[in-house]
């Protein structure tokens, strides 16, 4: 069997979290499983997934087959941390808010060598709290990523982030993106339910469109500028929450994101055989510009944009489109 200590750091998130955080290769559905055998104990007792760690709480768990410990945790190098300091947008005694590089993880997981959740000790400042994660944005998706610097912070973001609705208060979000086509409409909402979906190759599964039993999902959008309806600058606004939204809405009314492999938006998928030619690289065009945060614990309304990836950048300016300053 296998140890680990609840430190600061990790203090009041759920115990699922906390593999999730600390040994990613403890799959989740190898979390749950060892749960329901008892195999997993926390301060020698029987667990749930849900059940909230305490700093100081020894977590007892099977090794791996083979007498392999999980790895913990891989902790960012000086240089790393350097790094990761270049990309704050934004700090205050609440939060610290980053613009996330195009193709870095938010978290650990198969095949991810490092990920934003590693370099956090970089990001601690004049504190001894690593910043906690509020929110994700996918690896390929660059911009304003949202980090909470204490509990109480990470509690109100987190809550915000899953409000929805025009009653509630919640957090502002704006993507820019650049599709193939260009939706007609040029302003107006996707309203689509979305659900997983399954794939005959057993590859990894995806989002889709599901009218029966998808959860409700909607996109506000607005083209900001087009190229002959070949290409369109968009700007989005995720109403709710859904796992890949704005990707899989986008190639629902058929305008995929340029570089979308997944959903349809490949350039030689979607007719622009001559990619290298027109000078528009072919992966994710999908940037999380801007982020207003209401006021939180008493202080102000934070409002941050991100500058955008230098991909995004080349392949507006040679498509001529005109990108806004703010």
């Amino acid at each position: 069997m296998a140890t680990g200590t609840v430190n600061e750091d990790d203090n009041d998130i759920r115990l699922d979290r906390w593999f999730k955080r600390n040994y990613p290769g403890f799959q989740h559905a190898l979390v749950e499983k060892n749960l329901r055998k008892g195999l997993i104990r926390l301060d020698g007792k029987k667990a749930k997934t849900s059940d909230r760690v305490v700093t100081g709480q020894v977590i007892t768990f099977p090794d791996l087959e083979g007498g392999h410990a999980q790895r913990p945790l891989r902790r960012a190098s000086e240089e790393e941390c350097a790094e990761a300091r270049k990309w704050v947008l934004y700090k205050d005694d609440n939060i610290i808010i980053i613009n996330k590089p195009f193709g870095l993880a938010v978290q650990g997981g198969t095949k991810v060598v490092r990920s934003v959740d590693d370099l956090l000790d970089g990001l601690m400042f004049d504190t001894q709290q690593r910043p906690k994660l509020t929110h994700r944005i996918d690896r390929d998706t660059s911009g304003v990523l949202v980090l909470a610097r204490n509990s109480r912070a990470a509690t109100a973001i987190t809550k915000l982030f899953a409000n929805s609705g025009k009653d509630k208060v919640r957090i502002d979000k704006t993507y820019w993106a650049l599709v193939n086509g260009s939706p007609q409409p040029p302003v107006g909402f996707v309203d689509l339910p979305l659900n997983k979906i399954a794939k005959d190759d057993h590859s990894r599964e995806q989002m889709g469109v599901d009218e029966e039993e998808g959860k409700y999902a909607r996109t506000e959008y607005r083209v900001i500028d087009s190229l002959a309806r070949k290409f369109a600058l968009m700007e989005l606004k995720p109403l709710t929450g859904r796992t890949h939204q704005l990707r899989v809405h986008m190639s629902a009314i058929d305008c995929p994101i340029v570089g979308d492999h997944k959903y349809g938006g490949s350039m030689e998928e979607y007719g622009h055989s001559n990619a290298a030619t027109i000078g528009v690289e072919d992966i994710l065009h999908l940037h999380a510009r801007r982020v207003v945060i209401p006021s939180i614990l008493g202080g102000k309304v934070v409002d941050v944009s991100a500058p955008l990836p230098k991909h995004m950048e080349a392949s507006f300016r040679a498509l001529g489109l005109d990108v806004p300053k703010k």
